[in-house]
């Protein structure tokens, strides 16, 4: 492993602090008119999908400089690149490897400009971590597909005005492979038929939704990649950016939040942080946030490599999701009858941003397969372990 930066990496990272330092003012004032300016400004410079080809208005940036584009953001704490997370990450790249081109003009511009929000629809209800068990279905009527059944969980759904889906194409258990009867489709959530329900999390938070489909008409022109082939655009999507290196400067940020409301905070009469449990708890988080980055760097090298990333990376999200847990339940418990107070109430510490982090684990912990899913992974994938 090569941990020495190029000449053009370098000159890459001095281009993108000066932008920071011309662009990102020192206030923390980032309201609408500011943000309304960022975005244009990220834009401009096609880092709004910046892994995207340059072909499709992306960036074209090679896998190193996405990273110190990431590395640089999160050091000074900088608004996203473009608002439409789900439409960057995962319904963008899967239009753009198995999109028409009529796909590919008509709703990758939109993503590229924050125009709207995607969600993806996968998880159903009963069907647990067998995503290829998926019951919602979806008839051939001439031009159309008619789509009845139900996906739940689907985080964004709420603000979303498109999502990117799977459907059953053919009946379950018809075909050698329960893989192969799977098709992909773009669909506008105003049309007739869908109802939308928000799911209310234990912070009062409303981002994830069960969704229902009831003789829903969607064109076939919206059908992503070929009849039956859902699944390798699904698998070939969720592939991109597995490197951890978001999450990782993320934890970062969190473990720095925390260790400032330590310092603030009394525990026993003194100040919270010259606690030696507290302390020792701190480097912990430390250390496994560090993990997590040499893990995520291990990831990089296989990339950068152009070899495949495959159950490895359970590791990372394994690691991410206990600590989301531990450190939010960690402030709570050090804030005492405060540290439950959430946001909008009284006595609320930090506008509650801690009883809301620690309320709001399904978010990160639930999303891309639960611990025990990451477990029997690691367990079966990596160490070999028999599954009975």
């Amino acid at each position: 492993m090569d941990f020495e930066y190029t000449q053009s990496e370098q000159n890459f990272r001095s281009e993108v602090r000066q932008f920071l330092d011309e662009n990102l003012p020192a206030a923390t004032d980032k309201g609408p008119v500011f943000m309304k300016h960022w975005l244009k400004k990220v834009r401009e410079k096609r880092w709004v999908g910046f892994s995207w080809p340059k072909s499709v208005g992306g960036g074209g940036g090679n896998i190193m400089e996405q990273v110190i584009l990431k590395e640089e953001m999160s050091a000074r704490k900088a608004p996203p690149l473009g608002t439409c997370m789900m439409g960057l990450a995962w319904v963008g790249p899967g239009i753009i490897q198995y999109g028409t081109e009529e796909q590919k003009e008509r709703f990758l511009p939109d993503i590229l400009d924050s125009k709207y929000h995607w969600c993806t629809g996968y998880s159903e209800p009963n069907v647990g971590s067998d995503l290829a068990a998926l019951q919602c279905k979806a008839t051939r009527d001439r031009d159309e597909y008619i789509i009845n059944g139900t996906k739940i969980w689907t985080s964004l759904a709420p603000f979303a005005s498109w999502i990117s889906m799977l459907v059953r194409t053919d009946n379950f258990g018809e075909t050698d492979n329960k893989h192969d009867g799977i098709t992909a489709l773009l669909v506008d959530l105003s049309t007739q038929g869908i109802d939308i329900k928000p799911i209310e999390n234990m912070a009062g938070g409303k981002v994830f939704a069960q969704i229902f489909f009831d003789n829903v008409r969607v064109p076939i022109k919206n059908r992503l990649g070929e009849e039956g082939n859902g699944w390798a655009v699904t698998i070939s999507s969720l592939a991109n950016e597995r490197s951890s290196i978001g999450e990782v400067a993320g934890l970062y940020t969190k473990l720095e939040k925390l260790t400032d409301l330590l310092s603030t905070s009394k525990w026993n009469g003194q100040a919270a942080i010259t606690d030696k449990k507290i302390r020792r708890t701190l480097g912990r988080f430390e250390a496994k946030i560090e993990a997590m980055r040499l893990n995520g760097l291990r990831y990089l090298t296989k990339q950068i490599k152009g070899e495949p990333l495959s159950s490895e990376t359970s590791v990372n999200k394994l690691h991410r999701a206990e600590l989301e847990v531990e450190m939010g339940d960690f402030a709570v418990e050090k804030l005492g009858e405060a540290g439950l107070q959430l946001r909008n109430q009284e006595d609320a510490v930090r506008t509650g941003y801690w009883a809301t982090d620690s309320l709001n684990w399904p978010t990160v912990v639930i999303g891309g397969g639960t611990p025990n899913i990451q477990k029997n992974i690691i367990a079966e994938r990596i160490l070999g372990l028999p599954k009975d």
